[in-house]
């Protein structure tokens, strides 16, 4: 996309944008600062930078890179959204090359599953094989 560019480079990324976003949504809120970060140091990062390398997309896959994915912590910051980051960003990491041959990626939304139908997430099947521990208040506790 003109204006803008992907990395997957720690290095290049504004953490605090990203600590911002993810600490207030509805599924990391309040998530304590140093286990913020050490989940993006054990994760696959992508991030969407615009021609000041500002951050303005976040995504990260928790992953061995080789059998199973798990696609986690993505967003578009506001004043982004509408101009077809978000299926750039899940285009480019559905498409990564250390990505391909995976068995299985999976991800949890509560509302952006068009999104992610386009490429080619379906609902769990059989869900009956999948279980849990569930803690959705653990960083409030």
């Amino acid at each position: 996309m003109q204006g803008f560019r992907i990395t997957t480079s720690l290095d290049d990324m504004d953490l605090g944008v990203i600590y911002e976003f993810i600490s207030n949504s509805y599924w990391g809120k309040g998530i304590p600062r140093e286990r913020f970060e050490k989940s993006l140091r054990h994760s696959f990062c992508f991030a969407v930078l615009d021609d000041e390398n500002q951050l303005v997309a976040f995504a990260r896959l928790i992953t061995d890179r080789t059998t199973f994915a798990y696609l986690a912590d993505v967003f578009v910051v506001e004043a982004h959204r509408g101009k077809g980051i978000s299926k750039w960003l899940i285009s480019e990491i559905v498409a990564h090359p250390e990505l391909q041959g995976l068995r299985r990626m999976m991800l949890a939304t509560r509302d952006a599953h068009g999104l992610y139908e386009q490429f080619g997430f379906t609902p769990i099947a059989p869900v009956e094989n999948f279980m849990q521990i569930w803690k959705p208040n653990v960083y409030q506790s």
